[in-house]
Order: C-alpha cells, then structure tokens, then sequence
C-alpha cells in the first residue's frame, strides 16, 4: 500500500461495501500515515502499548535527549535507573533491551523485513520479549504498509466499528473478524479509514 493506491484501494472497498462508501462521504479518505522502518519506530510502538500516543512521545523524546541518536547499542549502554528516568515502565526497559540484544547479537535483522512475508516478520517478532501481534500488526501498518492487516487488538480501530455501526459493542471476536473479512485483501485500507473516523470524531490528528 502506498499514498498513491489508499485512494484507489478505499474506492474498491466502497464499491463492495456500502458502509465503507458512507464512511468515505462523511469523513473523505484517511491520511497515508508512515513511520520509518526500523529499530527506532519498533521502539516507539513498544512505549505505545496501552498508554496515551502523548505519553509514549514524552519518553521516546526523553530517551532521544539522553542518547541523542537511539540505537540498539546505545540502549544496552543505558541502565535500567536511566531508562525509567526516561519514563520506561520497568516491563518495557526489559522489552526493549531484549529488543536491543538480539539486534546486537543478530539473531533479528529488520533490514530483511521488507523482502519477507508478514506470517515470517511475525513469527521472528514474537520471540522478542513484550512484542505481541498488536505491536507486529502496527508495524506491519505503518512502517511496511502491507496490504492485510487487521489488528484485532487495537481498541480505537474497534470502536470504531462500533461508532460507524459496522459492529455492535457485545461483539465477540469472531464477530468482528468475520465483518473485517469482507475487506480481504484490502483490511489495511479500511483500517485507515476507520482510525481517521475514529479521529476525526474526536478532533484530533495522530503524530508519528
């Protein structure tokens, strides 16, 4: 996926499904959000988990303060004592040290991702210690932009759903896989779409 093909991959899925088509005329297309491949965007999504994107940024530029240039290196020269200055929870220091070790050790290379199908990135990525399929699902999204992605774990993707009526609120996740499958091989065009409704309702913008 691309900046160029979102438009056009969002006007096939409204051909096919009239919810997406009144989504698209409410709101209009979604931004072509993109982070840059890489040890540093795996690190901001690691901060991200279940706190506020404002949180996260605060101690990724905290962390950028300390180290100047992040770098997996860099990371296993910082103590612990250091990392929670820089507002890492003690669960994420543990998560992005071991993060940095393999990268260190080369027992992971993400240099070789993007020539790699995403059930390869995936299963390479949940070896790492507090990595689970949301923050793999993120990754895919907006760093690699593949084309199928639907991260069940994200919860304003979900809500979503419900405040566009594409879902109700006691769905199970079967349910919801199940209505996300209409957009199959598109699901990552439409999960664009639904966190630009999600924050356009709110009136706010994502910072990457």
């Amino acid at each position: 996926m691309t900046k160029a093909t979102l438009p056009i991959f969002i006007d096939q899925l409204s051909e096919e499904d009239p919810a997406i088509k009144r989504i698209v005329g409410k709101i209009g297309y979604p931004p072509f959000w993109q982070r840059q491949p890489g040890f540093q965007t795996l690190v901001k999504i690691i901060l991200e988990q279940q706190v506020s994107l404002a949180s996260a940024r605060a101690a990724y530029d905290k962390l950028e303060d300390s180290v100047r240039i992040v770098t997996p290196d860099a990371i296993l020269q910082l103590t612990d004592e250091k990392l929670r200055a820089c507002y890492f929870s003690r669960q994420k220091t543990v998560y992005v040290k071991d993060l940095s070790r393999r990268l260190v050790e080369g027992k992971l290379e993400l240099e070789k991702f993007p020539s790699c199908g995403d059930d390869e990135i995936r299963e390479q990525l949940i070896q790492v210690k507090g990595i689970g399929h949301w923050t793999i699902d993120v990754y895919l999204l907006l760093a690699l932009h593949r084309l199928n992605i639907f991260p069940i774990g994200d919860l304003a993707l979900i809500k979503s759903m419900q405040e566009n009526r594409l879902v109700r609120s006691s769905s199970r996740k079967e349910t919801i896989l199940k209505r996300a499958s209409r957009w199959q091989p598109l699901r990552s065009a439409a999960v664009f779409l639904l966190w630009h409704a999600y924050l356009t309702k709110r009136g706010t913008t994502i910072v990457l």
